[in-house]
């Protein structure tokens, strides 16, 4: 595992916190993925899947699956570290934000692509779901 990827959250939080979404949702039946990538590999997705040459924080596909709902979620911890240091709140706080993000995206939520984005109705729900892992996990 290449360095950017080392702090990367442990797979029962990632678990715990992709169920906190789904059951707050009450989504039913679902099947997520999360997978953390490097920098490198996260700009590479970004522009083969959505034309922008650059890297990102996370990416998100809801997946067509008969009966329940499917997605996979791309985290990259070294951008999710950068904004972490940027703000000033530990680096675990914001992978929990980046896969709670993913997640209200696989469950079709989203947000304008401005600086607006931190009052969509999506952010106020994400930061209630960081909050409540956050609080559970310590």
């Amino acid at each position: 595992m290449g360095k950017g990827l080392r702090a990367a959250l442990s797979p029962s939080l990632v678990r715990r916190t992709v169920t906190a979404v789904l059951d707050g949702e009450r989504a039913g039946p679902a099947t997520i993925s999360v997978t953390f990538l490097s920098s490198q590999r996260m700009r590479s997705l970004n522009r083969r899947t959505l034309g922008r040459d650059r890297s990102t924080d996370v990416i998100a596909f809801p997946l067509p699956h008969r009966g329940m709902l499917a997605g996979d979620v791309y985290i990259c911890p070294a951008m999710g570290r950068r904004a972490a240091q940027a703000l000033g709140i530990p680096e675990r706080e914001e992978l929990v934000r980046l896969v709670v993000h993913g997640t209200l995206h696989v469950l079709g939520y989203d947000h304008p692509a401005s600086a607006r984005r931190t009052a969509a109705p999506m952010w106020r729900r994400q930061e209630r779901y960081v909050q409540r892992v956050s609080q559970g996990s310590r």
